[in-house]
């Protein structure tokens, strides 16, 4: 499936949303950056996905507790508590994005050194665990 030019901006203007997020935090939780980066992230992914399925994901019943406390994050960032904010964020984006972490451990599993990587044995267990993989199979 190829992706038509607004949806590379989106995922251009996430990944630079997500990559000015992370630089907000390294820099001590610059509350500027961050909330750039979250205006950005959120644009970029209206853009991905369009406007419509962006605000029914946010709204839907089994993610309503993940959009409120990232929104409540964004808002907490933007009145300049960033510490206290981007840890609501945080919570609000693993509840939000949690469903797919298997996915994308599975993709990473699947590169070359990457997958090596994960497949050492005390990162295995850690990678399963936060993936939500079962520790036993049933038989």
């Amino acid at each position: 499936m190829w992706l038509s030019d607004s949806q590379k901006f989106g995922v251009g203007m996430t990944a630079f949303g997500l990559a000015l997020i992370g630089l907000g935090v390294v820099l001590f939780f610059d509350a500027g950056l961050i909330a750039i980066g979250d205006i950005l992230f959120l644009a970029g992914m209206s853009m991905i996905i369009g406007v419509q399925k962006t605000v029914f994901f946010f709204t839907r019943r089994d993610k309503l507790r993940g959009s409120v406390a990232f929104f409540a994050g964004f808002v907490l960032v933007l009145i300049k508590w960033p510490i206290v904010g981007i840890l609501v964020e945080a919570f609000g984006f693993l509840n939000l994005f949690g469903d797919f972490f298997p996915v994308a451990i599975n993709f990473l599993r699947s590169l070359p050194l990457v997958g090596r990587l994960l497949s050492l044995p005390g990162i295995r267990q850690a990678v399963d665990r936060i993936g939500g993989y079962p520790s036993q199979y049933p038989v």
